[in-house]
């Protein structure tokens, strides 16, 4: 496993996220609430209209290049939340290729040319792209500077790590293809729907410790989220403490042991759901060694989020927000399962 670096946590993260997983997660309030989940999760709700892009546009690339964009009739975004975002401005019919992150329902007949984080550059040029979306995440370099000596205009973007990112995410797509008027509505909306899902955190005295899990049962990989994990804009949202970052783990993840998650403390455990299910949904996840010591393995409070979505911070981040927040405060299973919602667990891998 390529351990995810801190600055490129979170899309590395989803790419091992993504790479399948079996099992099936367990309680019947569960189920319902995933198939509630799955509906929000599964597609975006693009803005009234098609934007009429104003081209051309130079615009700084996150790798120190300037980038003139003439043409976005053909565009290839490389990563899912990239595609969330070029697809919810209104440009969707003009994609034509899509990382495996984007699993969402309006791309998924679109070809893939990426596999786990890598990009094969030859899959890229074969769709002949007016304009290449990046992060700087995106690799391997060379590919990256295949497509641009093809003369193929790439623009690199810093990858969303925080609510803070949302809006200037936004933005920055929106002007590289042209369409700031469409980038500015985006903003607005996504700006009031993330305040109306604040709005509705229930007011606790106690705020509750959250650890962030990355488990991967079908290759041995559990790890507790730290500081620079991607988490703790979100669950800070929510109205709760990251317990990983609150017990001192400075960096991104670090393995899974009885003592660091002893000291994190977590009251629930936050997980994706194709993690969740890889090891075989609560009843499995207890089972990791000072899972089930901690309160949060002892009320088997878990609460799983759709994995192409959860650390996207996007024009998305209000539903995850939501329900994140639904999960965390709302009654339990009595035991029964997961409190989560997600999928059940069938490989979106391609």
């Amino acid at each position: 496993m390529r351990i995810p670096r801190p600055a490129g946590v979170l899309a590395a993260v989803l790419a091992l996220a993504l790479t399948g997983c079996g099992g099936a997660q367990d309680g019947a309030g569960a189920k319902a609430r995933t198939e509630s989940a799955r509906t929000a999760a599964d597609r975006v709700e693009p803005l009234t209209g098609t934007p009429e892009p104003k081209l051309p546009v130079t615009v700084a690339s996150a790798d120190g290049q300037r980038v003139k964009v003439t043409d976005t009739s053909r565009i290839v975004p490389l990563t899912g939340s990239l595609s969330e975002i070029v697809f919810t401005l209104g440009l969707g019919g003009n994609v034509v290729a899509r990382d495996i992150t984007a699993t969402f329902e309006q791309a998924a007949d679109l070809p893939v040319v990426t596999r786990a984080h890598d990009v094969s550059a030859e899959s890229v040029l074969s769709l002949r792209p007016t304009v290449v979306l990046a992060d700087t995440t995106t690799g391997p370099a060379e590919a990256i500077d295949q497509i641009r000596d093809a003369g193929i205009p790439l623009v690199v973007l810093e990858p969303a790590k925080s609510l803070a990112d949302v809006d200037p995410r936004i933005t920055a797509v929106a002007e590289a293809l042209g369409v700031p008027d469409a980038g500015g509505k985006l903003v607005s909306r996504t700006e009031q729907r993330i305040a109306k899902a604040k709005a509705a955190i229930p007011a606790h005295a106690d705020r509750p410790r959250v650890a962030f899990l990355y488990v991967r049962g079908s290759a041995s990989v559990y790890l507790l989220g730290g500081r620079e994990s991607g988490a703790s804009s979100l669950l800070e949202a929510a109205g709760a403490v990251d317990a990983g970052k609150a017990s001192g783990l400075e960096k991104d993840f670090t393995a899974i042991t009885s003592e660091a998650l002893a000291k994190a403390a977590p009251d629930a455990i936050l997980v994706m759901s194709k993690g969740l299910a890889s090891v075989g949904g609560v009843d499995g996840l207890v089972k990791i060694p000072g899972v089930a010591e901690t309160p949060a393995g002892a009320d088997r409070r878990v609460v799983s989020i759709e994995d192409g979505v959860l650390l996207n911070y996007g024009p998305r981040t209000d539903e995850v927000l939501t329900t994140l927040v639904d999960q965390l405060y709302g009654e339990s299973d009595g035991g029964n399962g997961s409190s989560g919602s997600g999928n059940s667990g069938e490989s979106e891998g391609r």
